[in-house]
């Protein structure tokens, strides 16, 4: 064989060489791929990485953002606020119910008594204590030694009057009335100092009683009135659950003559709410029972949220009020013809 033959057989051989060569090199090159893609899909540190990754990416893509205001906003009047609904907000789906008698209509603190709505004494509504016994009589006094109140009044009593006194630096309230029983009603009017017959007396509730001024330096007495040192009980009374019940310019709705020392105990955060927006008990009464558990009413009251609701009673049977399964919640009869559902949002 010649040698340009030799080297022709050579080069053909070279070159499928390094071929086969380019093919192992390829074929190294995929497995070296595989099992490094394998080797990070089991590890959990490139696994992590490779999350952050993608967050990073998608954090810097656009966001779609709807017009929906989700910032706690005021509502239509003052001490009211709307709160944006939450699906993780238990009292818009998670309810349960309770059931109440009719006869829990006529109990509660938020019961209307006044001409149109008689008082039906019912045993177990009040807790009456005599003030002479249980109030602080170091911050104020009490007139003689029967006056009485339910005993949950008479707490926030002690705390409004003790929260006065020491501010104002001044013990001359004294309380000059309270509860009075159906015979009591019925002597005051036989003898013309009242002209509200028995039983349509808001006195009846425990809830109610009067406020004199006797300042301990015998200069001047009598019923008290919002002006000076004393316009401090008015401005403030409403954070302790207390309403002015006969308020100028309410005749119309209280029939009663209008009078400052006259007091009511609503509780918060109703007070709060009546105060805030000039009303008598009974426009605030009304008013509740425009909202229902869909849509209640919301009350902002210091740092509080409260959801308010009114339910109607079934007559002469059982109602199933539903109220929150896992919220604070006060019901009281309206003494006509439902229940307020006061729930605490905030905690």
């Amino acid at each position: 064989m010649s040698s340009g033959n030799r080297r022709k057989k050579y080069r053909v051989r070279y070159d499928r060489l390094a071929a086969v060569l380019l093919a192992l090199i390829v074929v190294a090159v995929v497995i070296t791929s595989c099992v490094k893609g394998v080797k990070e899909k089991n590890d959990p540190k490139a696994v992590t990485e490779r999350k952050n990754s993608a967050s990073a990416e998608k954090n810097t893509s656009p966001t779609i953002v709807d017009n929906l205001d989700t910032t706690i906003t005021s509502g239509t009047m003052p001490g009211t606020t709307r709160i944006p609904p939450s699906a993780a907000d238990p009292t818009a789906t998670n309810f349960i119910t309770e059931a109440h008698s009719y006869d829990d209509v006529f109990k509660g603190d938020l019961i209307l008594v006044n001409t149109n709505h008689i008082y039906h004494f019912p045993a177990d509504d009040t807790s009456l204590v005599t003030l002479f016994d249980n109030i602080k009589n170091e911050y104020f006094g009490v007139s003689d030694y029967v006056i009485k109140l339910d005993s949950h009044v008479v707490e926030q009593l002690n705390a409004l009057m003790e929260s006065f006194s020491v501010i104002q630096s001044n013990t001359d309230i004294t309380i000059i009335g309270g509860y009075r029983s159906l015979e009591q009603q019925n002597e005051k009017f036989a003898y013309g100092t009242t002209n509200t017959n028995g039983g349509f007396s808001d006195y009846h509730t425990g809830r109610s009683f009067d406020l004199g001024v006797f300042p301990k330096d015998g200069s001047s007495s009598g019923y008290y009135s919002p002006t000076g040192i004393y316009s401090w009980i008015d401005e403030n009374a409403a954070g302790y659950g207390f309403i002015v019940r006969y308020p100028d310019g309410k005749e119309n709705y209280t029939g009663e003559t209008a009078r400052t020392q006259t007091y009511r105990y609503v509780g918060v955060p109703h007070s709060t709410y009546i105060k805030q927006n000039d009303l008598c008990l009974e426009e605030y009464i009304e008013k509740v029972k425009e909202y229902t558990k869909e849509k209640p009413l919301e009350i902002s009251s210091g740092a509080d949220i409260y959801r308010v609701y009114y339910v109607k009673a079934v007559p002469n049977a059982l109602t199933d009020v539903p109220v929150p399964a896992d919220m604070s919640y006060t019901i009281s009869g309206d003494n006509s013809e439902g229940f307020i559902v006061t729930v605490k949002v905030t905690e």
